[in-house]
């Protein structure tokens, strides 16, 4: 250790004194800068050091969250599963126990104990009344197999139960940029959007932004689209996606804004709704047409649903433009 602060050292002498030897009225202020650059150089690596190891930790951070996620959603199928069959086994009538016919007393019997004597002419047996219970038995078979076959719910409808669950995480809301707009040729009230949502071809988009807005003024910026509704033809124009606006009761309509920051792709999520969207909405279900009416921008221009705002992690919530406490369409 001696033996490295003397090879260290010596240099800082040597370098020292020749700068003595060059400048004697500033040299103590070069040596200074010297050691000043020297200190500075080490904090500097000290702080990428730190950096790296706080970015290694972000990753792992993410890492976690992902694997959390999943073991979520297949806790909730566990949940799902366990519903059905709590369903299917409640649905199940539980058969019922007939009590055994009572055999009346014949008062011509001899009592207990006393030693029966074989009557000299037997009577026939009663078929009759044995014919009259095997119908009624059978009637009550039937009547049963009748109402089991009513109250058990079938496969088909529980599946269909659990499907029509509406959750707003369903729906695979992404930020876009537009590229071009103009004016639909067969309707006035329409306009034709082509927007980039972060894929390899930009998406055609026919929105009803109505008259009162400056169409030119959307060019370039970005908005809120929802991807996964089911291609259209509106006026002879294919739509692959719905614009998001939000209008208030004068019929001023504005483009969501997403926060600063976004680029086309990002995915607008809710913290208290995560989950995956669906691949393609169904229109038997109306997913959109039942979650609608609760999307609004509150008092202070941000967009929620439920009081659940339109986020891009990392980047900060969707707003109104101008508008406030109006829907969101």
């Amino acid at each position: 250790m001696m033996i490295a602060a003397w090879r260290w050292y010596q240099p800082t002498v040597c370098l020292a004194a020749a700068i003595m030897k060059l400048d004697p009225e500033d040299g103590e202020q070069i040596m200074e800068y010297f050691k000043t650059h020297a200190l500075l150089t080490k904090e500097k690596a000290l702080l990428q050091a730190s950096v790296r190891e706080q970015k290694k930790l972000l990753v792992e951070n993410a890492k976690l969250k992902k694997d959390i996620e999943q073991l979520r959603i297949q806790l909730q199928e566990k949940q799902r599963r366990r519903t059905a069959k709590a369903l299917l086994s409640s649905a199940t009538p539980q058969p019922t126990l007939c009590p055994a016919p009572s055999t009346p007393v014949d008062p011509s019997a001899p009592p207990a104990g006393a030693t029966a004597t074989a009557p000299t002419n037997p009577p026939p047996p009663c078929s009759s009344s044995h014919e009259r219970r095997d119908k009624q038995n059978r009637r009550r078979k039937g009547e049963r197999k009748g109402d089991r076959r009513q109250t058990r719910p079938t496969s088909d409808s529980l599946s269909l139960e659990l499907d029509s669950r509406v959750d707003v995480s369903r729906l695979d809301l992404r930020i876009g940029r537009i590229f071009t707009v103009r004016s639909h040729p067969l309707a006035a009230s329409m306009s034709i959007l082509e927007v980039d949502v972060g894929e390899t071809a930009p998406r055609t988009v026919v929105s009803k932004l109505g008259g009162k807005t400056h169409l030119e003024e959307l060019q370039g910026s970005l908005a809120v689209l929802l991807c996964n509704v089911k291609t259209c033809k509106l006026r002879g124009v294919v739509s692959q996606a719905r614009l998001l606006c939000c209008t208030n009761s004068d019929d001023c309509i504005e483009v969501l804004a997403p926060p600063t920051g976004s680029a086309p792709g990002d995915r607008v999520t809710f913290l208290n709704y995560p989950g995956d969207p669906d691949r393609e909405l169904q229109g038997k279900q109306r997913v959109w047409e039942n979650l609608q009416p609760d999307m609004q921008v509150d008092c202070k221009g941000v967009a929620n649903y439920k009081g659940c705002g339109f986020e891009v992690k990392g980047k900060g919530l969707c707003r109104a433009p101008t508008l406030t406490n109006c829907i969101i369409k």
